[in-house]
């Protein structure tokens, strides 16, 4: 078996084994990655100024799965993406924020968006008790009902309403091709914030390019306590993945901040630099910045129509002529199983009370 096909047998079974022994948390079944998508991937980066430019259509530059498909209504198309990051990145200060945007986009342009609209039990969108598009298998609450998850490619990848291919996990046939195959450190794309994104590898010690490889590990686990829900609005039961509620952070558990990143040097920033890492466990793609995103990724400037976070039931019906359509937006409001968003928060949802014991000074 030559190099490429054995590191993507290895992300595709290593993810579900890594995942599922630490968490004991598993989700739907990836769909094959056996279809050329519907045109040629563009895409150009640029430094102007005091920004980084990334345009692009959208398109993956690899085989996707046959879009629509079971889980997802959505045929691929091309986007006019204009997305700028900051060249000089900086932390920011304060609390986290609202997050209505895609979290970064990967060197191909395609958007990284880990979120999912559907919440539980058909609630509000702005309820916390958001689906977790990789680990959940409950039908999850949309209409209609989802049964198989979200239609997730062997690149965790799927389709949003206005056609916006994008990510929820690591970019599978993306990483074999930028890494050669080969076990390294593979830079893959570009948060909101500006900061470099790597894929599951990084050095053990940080500041030396010269020590192994680790599989980077995140900080959080699931919780053992009973979510202590209604059963109306929010579920009751055991965590097991299948919400980003069921997850808390705890400083030093693994290799990760909770950005899900670290400090260090990078075959890219050989004198340093902040970088996070998309992971084989949870949250796979981050979920929170560690600057401040830039506004060019919110989901109102990368298609005004455009469902960022989820897919929505928008497939049936048409607009509402003045307040709810039943299968997109409304002119007078939301139509129902209309436009969602990414979770409420740019990190744990409100009500999360994250474990902070000391953390070693190796993993900051």
């Amino acid at each position: 078996m030559n190099p490429l096909s054995t590191l993507t047998l290895c992300l595709l079974l290593g993810s579900a084994a890594s995942y599922g022994a630490e968490t004991k948390a598993t989700g739907p079944a990836l769909i094959k990655a056996d279809n050329e998508p519907p045109a040629a991937n563009k895409v150009t980066i640029t430094v102007k100024g005091d920004k980084r430019v990334i345009e692009s259509n959208g398109i993956p530059d690899h085989k996707v799965s046959k879009f629509p498909n079971r889980g997802n209504p959505n045929p691929i198309s091309e986007q006019k993406y204009r997305l700028e990051v900051p060249a000089n990145p900086q932390p920011k200060s304060g609390a986290a924020t609202r997050m209505m945007s895609a979290w970064g986009v990967a060197l191909n342009g395609v958007v990284f968006d880990p979120g999912t609209a559907e919440v539980y039990n058909d609630g509000d969108r702005s309820s916390p008790w958001h689906y977790e598009a990789l680990s959940s298998n409950q039908t999850m609450g949309t209409t209609p009902k989802i049964k198989s998850g979200l239609g997730l490619d062997e690149n965790h990848g799927h389709v949003q309403p206005n056609g916006a291919y994008h990510y929820h996990g690591l970019p599978t046939l993306l990483l074999e091709r930028l890494s050669g195959g080969e076990k390294q450190m593979t830079h893959v794309g570009w948060a909101a914030d500006g900061y470099p994104v790597y894929a599951i590898y990084a050095y053990t010690k940080a500041e030396d390019p010269k020590s192994p490889l680790k599989n980077m590990k995140s900080s959080y686990r699931l919780k053992t306590a009973d979510r202590g829900g209604d059963g109306k609005t929010t579920p009751t039961g055991k965590p097991d993945g299948s919400f980003g509620l069921d997850f808390e952070y705890v400083a030093g558990l693994g290799d990760l901040d909770e950005f899900g990143g670290r400090s260090g040097v990078t075959p890219e920033f050989p004198k340093g630099t902040y970088y996070y890492v998309l992971t084989e466990d949870y949250p796979f793609i981050p979920r929170k910045h560690k600057g401040t995103a830039d506004p060019s990724f919110s989901k109102q400037n990368l298609d005004a129509h455009s469902n960022l976070g989820g897919q929505a039931g928008g497939q049936a019906g048409g607009p509402g002529k003045g307040g709810k359509g039943k299968g997109g937006p409304g002119k007078g409001g939301p139509g129902k199983g209309g436009p969602g968003g990414p979770p409420p928060l740019d990190g744990p949802p409100p009500g999360t009370t994250p474990a902070t014991p000391a953390e070693p000074a190796a993993k900051k």
